[in-house]
């Protein structure tokens, strides 16, 4: 018996599949090769289904802003939550995404209904994951007590934020994977991208523009308010918003792309993570990357209320960051023009353009003489922070879409989505390397030596001569803030110097893709029969 050669392995490994658009004989797939084209350039989606994924991004947004920057504060400052029940709780919710979030990417991927694979998870979970967001910003409202040995307490959050995440990985996984679903025109996913992008900064700076002025106008005794209430009132705003759009969302939009019937072999589909070259890429940028860390505090809420002076103040510092994101919007398509339809290149220049503002701006607005004057390092930091944001919009849109191009990679190499799977190996990469992401967040903090016990600016009235008697602490906390979380960056850009897939090569694999696609509407199932007719007489 012959001894299998390395081409042979290599090509089992990293080759297309048998049934895969990559290597189906082209004379069976010509058959549909007129339809195929349409549907890559004919766009397909109504206003409706164009509009309602971007007021779910807009509640998404809220809720992530909340659970990243505002938990936190809420937590340790408001509810007077004890540290270190707080680690345990983070841990053992931790240890039980390692057994859900695998169960879950793998029910999303085996999925198969007539509403869909996405839409199903997509209608009821957001409302108990939002119901959880409302029910864990009443916390101080349940036990009005500063105790943080309270069991009732520390067993309520622990109760809340366990289900928090169940519900989040219910419906995140098929949230995420939607839009690449709804339609296989890449104009449509942009155009829909474009106002996901701006809806979700929107919800998010919403967020920023409310709680903490409000929270420094509590502190400064001006507003009669207590700051549980804001946080209970601002809860149930983001429960509302986020829980209501996306069933919305979810009841309205469609689901074009046709699928195979049955799903392939879960063994099978983990290693469909080899076949496709761009996705292998970024899971070795992604791991080099995922250790970093900025010391687990949110620096943006401490410049503001101890460095600028307090919100308040520091609210006309952002308005070139509100000017300049709506500016961005109608940029897309010129960036696009300018570099001759090439996204690789686009977010290259874009990233490029990030580094060197984050860059100046940080090392201005941290020496002394800008530190020394709140409106100085204000301005500074407005204006490198709107130059920043100028590119946000076309950086994020084909981002995005390369994002998606790569998923749709997989199915022309394999035959098959086992998105939920492949980007849960990628997920994981953040469990394997928590250790060091620990261990450098401990370094950063102590780098910066700032005393976490000053509740982020909340109880301590802020004052310029506090600054500049800590002067080198403070300079260190304004560089985190501007170009802390930028190192990740560099590395993820290493892979987009290598991406190809563009123009002529990128156009045949999407008509590859939806022949194939067509050629599987045309089989014995009358229902994917009957969609591909509806979507023919979509793009005449």
């Amino acid at each position: 018996m012959a001894k299998p050669s390395l081409n042979n392995i290599g090509s089992a490994l990293f080759g297309a599949e048998k049934h895969s658009a990559a290597a189906m004989d082209r004379q069976k797939l010509s058959r549909h090769q007129e339809l195929a084209a349409r549907f890559f350039h004919t766009p397909q989606l109504s206003v409706k289904e164009t509009l309602l994924p971007a007021f779910s991004s807009m509640g998404r947004g809220l809720a992530n802003r909340l659970n990243t920057h505002y938990i936190k504060i809420y937590l340790f400052s408001i509810l007077k939550f004890d540290m270190t029940y707080m680690v345990v709780i983070e841990m053992l919710i931790g240890i039980y995404d390692i057994l859900n979030n695998p169960l879950m990417g793998i029910v999303y991927d085996r999925t198969r209904t007539r509403w869909g694979k996405a839409r199903p998870y997509v209608v009821l979970f957001p409302l108990l994951y939002f119901a959880t967001i409302a029910a864990m910003f009443c916390t101080r409202l349940i036990f009005n007590n500063d105790n943080p040995l309270d069991q009732g307490k520390i067993m309520y959050v622990f109760v809340i934020l366990f289900l928090r995440e169940t519900f989040s990985t219910i419906y995140g996984i098929p949230l995420d994977g939607i839009l690449s679903l709804q339609t296989p025109n890449p104009q449509d996913r942009m155009k829909v991208g474009l106002w996901q992008t701006w809806f979700d900064k929107w919800g998010g700076d919403f967020v920023a523009g409310m709680v903490l002025p409000m929270l420094d106008l509590t502190r400064r005794g001006i507003l009669k308010i207590q700051p549980a209430s804001i946080f209970a009132v601002l809860g149930f705003i983001t429960a509302g918003i986020g829980g209501g759009s996306t069933m919305a969302m979810a009841m309205n939009v469609r689901e074009r792309v046709v699928l195979p019937p049955q799903p392939t072999d879960v063994t099978k589909s983990i290693f469909y993570l080899l076949k496709n070259k761009y996705a292998l890429r970024n899971f070795v940028a992604t791991f080099f990357s995922s250790w970093w860390g900025t010391g687990g505090y949110s620096w943006d809420v401490v410049t503001q209320t101890e460095i600028f002076g307090g919100t308040l103040q520091a609210f006309w510092t952002y308005m070139p960051r509100q000017v300049m994101q709506l500016v961005a919007l109608g940029w897309v398509e010129k960036f696009k023009r300018f570099f001759g339809g090439s996204y690789r290149k686009t977010i290259l220049l874009t990233r490029s353009w990030d580094f060197v503002s984050f860059v100046i701006g940080g090392v201005l607005g941290s020496r002394k003489f800008a530190l020394s004057r709140w409106w100085l390092v204000g301005l500074i930091f407005a204006v490198f922070d709107g130059v920043n944001v100028a590119n946000d919009a076309p950086s994020t849109v084909l981002e995005q879409e390369i994002g998606r191009e790569i998923n749709d990679y997989t199915e022309y190499m394999t035959g098959d989505r086992p998105d939920g799977t492949i980007n849960l190996l990628t997920g994981y990469i953040g469990k394997l390397t928590a250790p060091l992401n620990t261990m450098m967040t401990l370094a950063v903090l102590r780098w910066s030596g700032y005393d976490k016990t000053k509740g982020e600016g909340l109880t301590n009235r802020w004052r310029q001569e506090a600054v500049m008697q800590n002067y080198t602490m403070y300079s260190r906390v304004f560089l985190l803030y501007m170009c802390g979380s930028f190192l990740p960056h560099l590395v993820n850009m290493i892979p987009l110097v290598f991406y190809d897939l563009e123009g002529k090569k990128k156009e045949e694999m999407y008509i590859a893709l939806n022949e194939r696609r067509a050629l599987m509407a045309k089989a014995d199932n009358s229902e994917i029969g009957a969609l591909a007719e509806m979507l023919a007489k979509e793009t005449e």
